[in-house]
């Protein structure tokens, strides 16, 4: 195989044996998939080795002229695949620094770090994966004495548990319930991902109604291998007070238990959230976030 690492460019990709590697990949991630980067992060270049033996996908955008690497929206762990040994993901970080002045990305739990090279930061961040295989009453004891309570308490609130919510009517309660800055062109790639995920058979909307028949929480779940990501996800203050998304999810492991699937929640580096999903009994995976600059110094500040 050769041990060179080639940069290239978007339209330079060869998209056949690019899908064949991230298939075939044992770390293999839905969001180094072509249709995936493409709607998440519109641009993208990659970093090649070999006859597409291990790929890197760089999400691209510029800036006073200059090429920069960013962690698209959706888009949680990219880095090299499939996993590699310590030399290789070397070459690959090696490749990074000299094509590039900027980059923070996050590369995925099977990529090794190069902590001991100062020009490298790997800064830790959290996932959180809740395994199915084993059945309802194992899976629930380990529930927090929180999230069972208040599993209790929606219970007694008539809701009801649907599979298949149309996505337009997602779309709608996301946009009437949007927290902090969701833009709209965020909404437009959303919808995108959905919509390909529900046409491909792969992502599935699930939502809670009131005993009124009220919407008042929804998640998309997307399957890719034997992950099921809980991809996005959206309240009300009436899901809030009734514990919808505690029903939920409490619904959704109920009928999944017994599977090969790991639930992977795509972790928080928020503690409020990251106990949330704590409580279902998820436990902890690390990856990290790659950063460097080395822009000229009028700009290094502007991305510090």
């Amino acid at each position: 195989m050769n041990r060179q690492v080639v940069y290239i460019k978007h339209q330079d990709i060869d998209d056949k044996k690019w899908s064949v590697c991230i298939d075939k990949a044992d770390n293999s991630r839905i969001y180094a998939n072509i249709w995936h980067l493409d709607r998440t992060a519109e641009v993208w270049d990659a970093l090649v080795l070999g006859d597409y033996d291990y790929v890197m996908p760089l999400p691209v955008r510029s800036k006073y002229g200059l090429k920069y690497i960013y962690q698209p929206t959706f888009c949680q762990q990219l880095g090299i695949f499939p996993s590699p040994n310590k030399k290789i993901a070397e070459l690959f970080y090696q490749a990074l620094y000299k094509q590039l002045r900027y980059v923070e990305i996050q590369v995925n739990s099977s990529n090794p770090t190069l902590l001991n090279d100062n020009r490298f930061n790997f800064i830790p961040r959290k996932n959180l994966l809740l395994d199915l295989r084993y059945n309802y009453k194992s899976l629930a004891r380990t529930y927090s004495t929180n999230t069972k309570r208040n599993i209790s308490k929606a219970n007694k609130y008539n809701l009801q548990y649907v599979q298949g919510i149309r996505l337009e009517d997602y779309l709608e309660f996301k946009e009437t319930n949007l927290t902090g800055n969701t833009s709209a062109k965020n909404i437009e790639k959303l919808k995108s991902i959905i919509a390909y995920g529900q046409y491909k058979g792969i992502g599935e909307i699930f939502g809670v109604y009131s005993q009124e028949n009220t919407l008042c929480a929804a998640v998309y779940f997307c399957r890719w291998k034997n992950r099921v990501i809980y991809l996005n996800a959206v309240s009300n203050q009436l899901g809030k007070d009734l514990r919808a998304m505690h029903f939920l999810l409490d619904n959704f492991i109920q009928n999944n238990a017994e599977h090969n699937l790991l639930l992977d929640f795509e972790g928080s580096m928020i503690p409020g959230v990251a106990r949330f999903y704590e409580g279902f009994g998820a436990v902890s995976e690390s990856y990290f976030q790659l950063k460097f600059n080395r822009l000229p110094l009028p700009l290094r500040w502007i991305k510090s």
